[in-house]
C-alpha cells in the first residue's frame, strides 16, 4: 500500500493530478509490472539497462580471483630462496596497493587511505594464513 502511494505521489509530481490514484492501482495490480515501474520511477534505473548474467559474473570472479592469486606466485618462477620470498612479499604490496587505488574510483573514498586499507588488510591475512600455518605445522621451504 505505502508503494503504491508514493507513486501515486510520484505521478501527481508529474502533473497527473487527476489520473494519479488510478494509474499507481493500475500498475500495483501486476507485480512486474509494479517492478518496473518502480525502478525506473523512484530508484532511477532502466531494468532493461541492467543486463548481466550471474554465469558471466561468476566466472569474471574466478578469474579475477585466480589472477589476483598467481601475483605472490611469480616471483618463485624466477629466483629461489629469500630473494623469492621478498620480491612475492612486494609484488603482492603492489598488487594490494593498485586494487585499493582501483576501489577508491567506486568508493569515492581518499586514494591514499583506500590504498593503505587495503595493504593493511591484505598483508594482515597474509600474516593470519602464515600464523595458522605455522601453528598446525605447515612449512615450505624457501
Amino acid at each position: 500500500m505505502e508503494e503504491r502511494e508514493e507513486l501515486q505521489l510520484i505521478y501527481e509530481s508529474k502533473g497527473l493530478t487527476e489520473e494519479a490514484d488510478h494509474l499507481s492501482r493500475a500498475v500495483m495490480s501486476d507485480e512486474r509490472t509494479a517492478l518496473d515501474t518502480l525502478s525506473r520511477e523512484e530508484l532511477g534505473i532502466d531494468p532493461d539497462q541492467l543486463g548481466g548474467s550471474p554465469w558471466i559474473a561468476a566466472i569474471t570472479s574466478f578469474l579475477l580471483f585466480a589472477a589476483g592469486a598467481i601475483v605472490p606466485v611469480v616471483p618463485f618462477v624466477f629466483v629461489t630462496g629469500s630473494r623469492a620470498a621478498v620480491a612475492s612479499i612486494a609484488a603482492g604490496g603492489v598488487a594490494l596497493f593498485a586494487i585499493g587505488a582501483a576501489i577508491s574510483l567506486f568508493t569515492g573514498r581518499g586514494t591514499v587511505w583506500s590504498e593503505s586499507r587495503q595493504l593493511l588488510l591484505g598483508f594482515a591475512a597474509a600474516a593470519a594464513t602464515y600464523a595458522i600455518g605455522h601453528v598446525i605445522g605447515v612449512a615450505v621451504t624457501v
